[in-house]
């Protein structure tokens, strides 16, 4: 596809980049979905271009806003176009850098509120600088304005969340993040939102660790490696092929294999907390008693958390959604298995309910990264302070 040129009103041109746009959409508000599929239909309709004007641009977004999004949306892009001051925070032991609200709305979501609300508090702040004529404010001023406008809308514990995530951030302590639950839950999907959300980069599955391994280890060697996480209990030595499967034998062949996937999990873990970076490790052989062998140090904060959809008939619905998202990942066979998968995942809460490790229900995505936020400043709040004096001092 040819290069699109978009050029300003003083004709000055520079390339169209959708990741660009899509950052623009963010920064003023706009749920992520919304901004990628907006940008991505942007490209589309211009493609066949080889110039456009900034104007004819922005009437084609305005247009597709109103087609695709409520006027509170529309009224938040308008709002961020026309505004072209930039804001500078500055800090003690760093460079000034320009406000960005992006950033400041991801920050917020980190305490458990839901975009729009984020959205909404992030722009009525960024509001609020331009009418005093700000051009410049300290970390510690925007995390107190912050925090005032949490505590009048949002009430005294989301305030108090918002402290606890922001000593957090000050403290450079590194988040080890497990997310835990049998397949069809979504705990890829989930671990990827969170960890744009928190800022992560270090994401791994026990899936791929796993495909790994079986690169390195012959089926004849490890049949209970080469198995399924719910079907690993039919390839054990004491189990006959016209043996019927009982929870304990599907525990037995599960647990088999999650002691086979801990030492590649604990080398990752251990990495994590030499380097002192923040990581998520998802997959289903996350179990409880891996955090028994993790080392201690005071310096990590651990955060397990076990994802669940509580009725059959949606788990099935979110397999057979799986199927057609990720063609690779074929449905039917989840589906076949669905009993086994359905026990392991009654184990599996059981486990976490008696580890005390806190059990967030998918059925909808949105909510379900709101409650795994929370869950997550939960575990944070004994570990950092909630009071504005020491988390933002004057």
């Amino acid at each position: 596809m040819a290069k699109i040129i978009v050029k300003n009103s003083e004709g000055m041109k520079s390339p169209f980049l959708k990741g660009i746009l899509t950052r623009s959409l963010l920064d003023a508000g706009i749920d992520f979905n919304l901004a990628y599929e907006l940008a991505g239909s942007i490209k589309q309709q211009i493609s066949e271009k080889r110039q456009v004007t900034t104007t004819e641009l922005y009437d084609l977004i305005i247009a597709q806003l109103k087609n695709t999004a409520d006027k509170e949306v529309i009224e938040r892009y308008l709002t961020a176009f026309n505004i072209s001051s930039t804001i500078m925070i500055t800090s003690a032991d760093r460079e000034a850098v320009p406000f960005s609200r992006a950033q400041h709305r991801l920050c917020i979501e980190s305490c458990g509120l839901s975009s729009d609300d984020s959205a909404s508090i992030t722009m009525n702040i960024y509001k609020s600088l331009l009418n005093r004529g700000y051009t410049e404010i300290s970390n510690n001023e925007l995390g107190r304005m912050t925090y005032q406008l949490l505590l009048s809308e949002m009430g005294h514990r989301i305030a108090e969340r918002y402290l606890v995530w922001a000593d957090f951030l000050h403290s450079g302590r590194p988040l080890l993040l497990f997310i835990g639950g049998t397949a069809g839950v979504g705990k890829s999907t989930i671990a990827t939102e969170v960890g744009h959300r928190f800022g992560i980069v270090r994401t791994q599955s026990t899936d791929m660790l796993r495909e790994v391994m079986r690169m390195m280890t012959p089926e004849r060697l490890s049949p209970v490696l080469h198995a399924s996480s719910y079907n690993a209990w039919k390839v054990q030595p004491n189990v006959k092929a016209d043996d019927q499967m009982t929870e304990q034998l599907l525990i037995s062949g599960y647990l088999s294999q999650a002691e086979l996937l801990s030492v590649a999990c604990d080398a990752i873990i251990n990495r994590a907390i030499k380097e002192k970076v923040s990581l998520i490790l998802e997959g289903v052989h996350i179990h409880p008693d891996m955090l028994k062998k993790i080392p201690h140090d005071d310096s990590v904060i651990i955060a397990p958390i076990m994802l669940s959809v509580l009725k059959a008939s949606k788990l099935k619905d979110h397999i057979k959604g799986r199927g057609k998202e990720v063609p690779e990942r074929r449905s039917k066979r989840y589906l076949e298995n669905f009993t086994e998968i359905w026990e392991l995942q009654s184990y599996l809460m059981a486990e976490a309910d008696h580890h005390h490790v806190p059990i967030v229900s998918n059925i909808n995505r949105e909510k379900a990264i709101q409650e795994v936020m929370k869950a997550i400043n939960d575990i944070l709040f004994p570990h950092f302070s909630h009071d504005i004096e020491k988390v933002f001092p004057l």
